[in-house]
């Protein structure tokens, strides 16, 4: 594999990985939203990011023989006690929105790093920028439920 096939590799990977774990989030999160606004709006939430991680594994065979990274094990047992522990006392609306856009602005930041730093081939820039704007969208709508 060519060092340049890897370079996209890693960005994919960094993409998948950022995907899953949105979607792990949501998932764990979902059953303690009572507001049906904020329901609907991270249920599109998780679609936006099935779409991404779709987009990613279409694209991953023109680098890679492997499949893409998703979240581990451990960071999915990490992500789903860390929202038990930090709704235990609190699962109002306001707080579940609050956990969102910290998770939401920890995939901005290392989207923008990808974007920022790591040139690649036009396709797998353009699911970065995609993945950032989805990111972006997500957390504007987020805000009002805070």
């Amino acid at each position: 594999m060519k060092n340049k096939d890897e370079n996209e590799v890693n960005v994919l990977d960094e993409l998948n990985k950022g995907a899953c774990m949105g979607q792990d989030a949501i998932h764990f999160i979902l059953d303690k939203v009572e507001d049906e606004a904020l329901k609907k709006e991270l249920e599109r939430q998780y679609q936006g990011y099935q779409q991404i991680s779709d987009k990613i594994c279409n694209l991953y065979p023109e680098y890679s023989e492997k499949k893409p990274h998703e979240t581990s094990t451990m960071n999915k047992v990490m992500t789903w006690y860390g929202i038990e522990m930090k709704t235990l006392t609190d699962n109002s609306t306001s707080k579940i929105a609050e956990l969102l856009v910290q998770g939401t602005n920890m995939g901005i930041i290392e989207g923008r790093k990808l974007l920022n730093h790591k040139e690649t081939d036009p396709n797998v820039t353009k699911i970065t920028e995609e993945y950032v704007a989805m990111q972006e969208e997500a957390l504007e709508k987020l805000k009002q439920f805070l």
